[in-house]
C-alpha cells in the first residue's frame, strides 16, 4: 500500500518541487485534479485555463515516465466534486494513505484552507523562489522604505548574477534608462514561437469550449507551450531572436505588434514548466558569449530576480490585509469595456483586445493604459485586481495582486511605489503608435475630443491633494497646476465631470 499522498497544484509543474524531492517514488502517490473551485474563484479567461489543464496532463505524463504513480482527476471525472480540498479528501480514502505532503502554495487562501484540512498535511515551503518568506521578512524588518531597487541589488550580490566580483557589471546596477526607446512601426519584431496544439491539448481545448463557453476570451488559436519541452523552445527563441532588442523597447507598445520583443516567458515560469533562476542564467550566458547587450540583459533579469521576488516577498509579508488596502478610497466600478473593448479610447480598445485575444499583454500595457485608467478614473482596485487575476495567463495572486494594488493603483499608500503611475495621454502616445486613430485628440487639453487621460490626470491630482502634494516625486506636477489659469481648472473639473458621468 502507497503511504504517502502527494497532490501538485496548477502551479506547481516542475520535477523539483520540494513535496517530490523528499518523496520515495515507491511509497508516493502523485494527486494531480482539475476542479471547477479554482477554475472559477475568478473567471479566468478560457485560454488560460486550457493552458494550465493541458499543462497539468502533461505533466502528469511526464511524471509517469519517471517512474511516479500519478491518480489524475480530469475535470469531467463524475466522481470530481470540484474542489481541492474535496479531492484530497476523496484520495486519502480512496487510497488508504496515511500521510499528506504538498507544497505550500502561492495564494493565501489555498494556504488559509489546507490548514484546515482534516487530513493535516504537512506543508513544505517551495525553495522554487530564490528569496524565502523569512528571508524577505528580515530583509524588510526595520527599513523605513521597502524599495525594489535595494532588494536587487541583493539578490545579484546572492545570485552572482551579472557581477563583476563584488561590482555590478558594467558599473551600474540598472540600465532603465536605456530600455525606454519607442517603437516604430517598419521595425522588425520577430514574434513568439506558435505551438500547435497535440492530441491531449485538444481534448483539453474541447473540455474548456464546453464548461466554460461563457468566460472571458478567445480560446483559439492557441498556441502556448504545455510541455517542458516546448517551454525551452520559447526559451530558445526568445534569447535567439528578441533579447537583444527587449531592453530597448520594453516600454514600447504597437497596435500590430502584440510582443514586441517581449519574452513571453512569465506563464511558463509561474507554472513551474521552466526554472526562474536557469532563465536568468541563459539570459547572462549570452551576454557574456557577446550576443546581446547589457541593458538587455541587466533589463530582463531585474524583472526575474527583482521585481518579481519582490512583489511576492510583498504579498507574503502584508497578507491577509494587503487585499483590502484602498488607500485612494477608489470605489467607482469597473468599466463595462474592460470585458468588451468597446471604447472609443484607442489605447485601452487595443490593450483589452489583444488581451481577449491572447491572455496576454506586456507590462507597460497594464500599467500605463489598462492601469493607469483605472488610477485616474477611480476605480475600485479590488475590481482592477479580480480583472487582472481573471484574464492574463501568467496571473496567480502573489504576483498580480502586489503589481495591481500597489504598483499600478497606489492602494497600499506607497508601500511598492514611491509615487503612483499616473500618466497624461502624452505618455501613452509617445510610447505607442495608439493615438493615431483614435476618436480623441491626445493634443487637446481639454473639451469633448480631448483625449481623456489628459484631463483625468489632473482632476486626480485634484481629488488626491491631500494626500498627494507633499510627496517629493509629484511636487512639480503640481507647481504645474498651479500655474495653470483658472478658466483651464474649471474646464479640466467640468471634463472630468463630464466623463465619468458618463462611464
Amino acid at each position: 500500500m502507497k503511504s504517502q499522498l502527494i497532490p501538485i497544484l496548477g502551479d506547481q509543474l516542475s520535477p523539483d518541487i520540494a513535496s517530490l524531492r523528499q518523496a520515495d517514488k515507491a511509497a508516493a502517490i502523485i494527486l494531480m485534479c482539475e476542479v471547477a473551485e479554482e477554475a472559477t474563484y475568478v473567471r479566468h479567461h478560457k485560454k488560460k485555463i486550457a493552458f494550465i489543464f493541458s499543462a497539468m496532463r502533461h505533466f502528469a505524463n511526464e511524471l509517469r515516465q519517471a517512474g511516479w504513480t500519478v491518480d489524475y482527476v480530469a475535470l469531467d471525472d463524475t466522481e470530481n466534486c470540484g474542489s481541492l480540498r474535496g479531492e484530497v479528501a476523496r484520495a486519502v480514502e480512496r487510497h488508504g494513505t496515511i500521510a499528506v505532503t504538498i507544497t505550500a502554495p502561492g495564494e493565501w487562501r489555498l494556504l488559509e484552507d489546507m490548514q484546515g484540512w482534516p487530513c493535516q498535511p504537512t506543508i513544505l515551503s517551495d525553495d522554487r523562489f530564490l528569496c524565502s518568506d523569512s528571508a524577505f521578512a528580515a530583509w524588510a524588518e526595520g527599513r523605513k522604505t521597502l524599495r525594489m531597487e535595494y532588494f536587487y541589488r541583493d539578490m545579484r550580490r546572492a545570485t552572482g548574477l551579472l557581477m563583476d566580483g563584488d561590482q555590478p557589471e558594467g558599473g551600474k546596477w540598472n540600465f532603465d534608462h536605456d530600455n525606454r526607446k519607442p517603437a516604430r512601426g517598419e521595425q522588425h519584431f520577430p514574434g513568439v514561437p506558435r505551438f500547435a496544439p497535440d492530441a491531449l491539448t485538444a481534448e483539453v481545448l474541447a473540455l474548456v469550449a464546453e464548461r466554460f463557453a461563457d468566460h472571458f476570451g478567445d480560446l483559439e488559436p492557441f498556441w502556448f507551450a504545455a510541455t517542458r519541452a516546448d517551454a525551452q523552445v520559447a526559451l530558445a527563441h526568445f534569447i535567439d531572436h528578441a533579447l537583444a532588442r527587449f531592453g530597448d523597447f520594453q516600454d514600447a507598445m504597437l497596435l500590430k505588434e502584440k510582443f514586441l520583443s517581449h519574452a513571453v516567458l512569465g506563464l511558463y515560469i509561474n507554472c513551474g514548466l521552466l526554472d526562474a533562476l536557469s532563465v536568468c542564467r541563459a539570459v547572462e550566458a549570452a551576454y557574456r558569449k557577446g550576443h546581446v547587450p547589457l541593458n538587455a540583459a541587466e533589463g530582463f533579469i531585474r524583472q526575474v530576480i527583482g521585481w518579481r521576488e519582490y512583489v511576492r516577498g510583498i504579498y507574503w509579508l502584508k497578507m491577509p490585509d494587503y487585499i483590502a488596502n484602498n488607500a485612494l478610497e477608489a470605489t467607482r466600478p469597473l468599466p463595462d469595456f474592460y470585458w468588451t473593448g468597446d471604447t472609443e479610447m484607442a489605447c485601452v480598445r487595443a490593450c483589452v483586445v489583444q488581451t481577449r485575444e491572447e491572455a496576454y499583454a506586456h507590462h507597460i500595457q497594464r500599467l500605463m493604459v489598462t492601469g493607469n485608467f483605472a488610477l485616474l478614473a477611480g476605480v475600485d482596485p479590488y475590481a482592477v485586481h479580480q480583472w487582472y487575476l481573471a484574464v492574463y495567463a501568467d496571473a496567480y495572486e502573489w504576483v498580480e495582486l502586489p503589481n495591481t494594488l500597489g504598483m499600478s493603483q497606489f492602494a497600499d499608500g506607497g508601500l511598492l511605489a514611491s509615487k503612483p503611475y499616473a500618466a497624461s495621454g502624452a505618455y501613452i502616445d509617445r510610447m505607442s503608435d495608439y493615438c493615431k486613430n483614435c476618436s480623441f485628440d491626445v493634443k487637446a487639453k481639454n473639451g469633448a475630443k480631448a483625449c481623456p487621460f489628459n484631463y483625468l490626470y489632473w482632476d486626480f491630482l485634484v481629488r488626491h491633494e491631500a494626500r498627494l502634494r507633499r510627496n517629493p516625486r509629484m511636487a512639480q506636477m503640481y507647481r504645474t497646476y498651479d500655474k495653470l489659469a483658472d478658466d483651464r481648472k474649471l474646464a479640466i473639473a467640468q471634463d472630468a465631470k463630464r466623463f465619468l458621468s458618463n462611464l
